[in-house]
């Protein structure tokens, strides 16, 4: 077994665990493999280890990487996308994470009608109010949602956060409460969040997805 295929068993063991002690089922959470900086025949090495979800930051990457490996790799973008590069993002990726404005869902909707698609999106939300950070304040999510859900090539999927680091994960767990507790309200499935270090509290939190 090589070293990455390894290395997804323990975080899929771990997942697994996270959401037992949730009272979940383990199947109901998908790992999104990053692949940024990645080279394709690592991701191949991933993907021949059952990691066929991947997740890039850069339309640049992407454009690059995608073309050389396999067609059954869902792409996820799942960084911060300028309107400038939403035409590339709708023909590469299965799924837009970061959708932080509704200008920008404006132009997505856009490009899918152009292209003939339903372009899948998850809102991301800035729930730990950081400065450094994209996405809307949690108490406009819902005017912006009624807005985007009303673009006919956009589907909502879902929400998503990048929680504020820290080493204590029980400083963590109220953002992510917080956006599991917006999502029910909205009435949305998908919950992306949680990443290397923080992903088990993400799971016993609600996430749907972890990156």
């Amino acid at each position: 077994m090589s070293a990455i295929a390894q290395n997804l068993d323990e975080v899929r063991t771990r997942m697994a665990a996270a959401a037992v002690r949730a009272g979940r089922a383990p199947a109901d959470v998908q790992l999104v493999a990053v692949t940024k900086s990645i080279d394709p025949e690592r991701i191949q090495q991933a993907t021949a280890a059952g990691a066929w979800v991947c997740g890039e930051s850069k339309i640049q990457e992407a454009r690059a990487k995608i073309p050389l490996l396999s067609d059954r790799v869902h792409w996820h973008l799942i960084g911060h996308l300028q309107t400038n590069k939403v035409r590339d993002a709708v023909s590469m990726f299965e799924l837009i994470h970061s959708v932080d404005s509704v200008k920008l869902a404006v132009e997505i909707n856009k490009w899918a009608e152009r292209t003939g698609k339903s372009q899948a999106i998850l809102i991301e939300v800035n729930v730990g109010d950081e400065a450094s950070k994209f996405g809307f304040k949690p108490d406009l999510v819902e005017a912006a949602l009624e807005q985007i859900n009303s673009l006919p090539r956009i589907e909502v999927h879902g929400l998503m956060t990048v929680a504020p680091f820290s080493a204590d994960i029980e400083q963590v767990r109220p953002c992510f409460r917080k956006l599991r507790s917006l999502r029910d309200r909205l009435g949305l499935r998908e919950l992306s969040m949680g990443m290397t270090h923080d992903f088990e509290a993400a799971i016993e939190e609600g996430a749907t997805m972890v990156r």
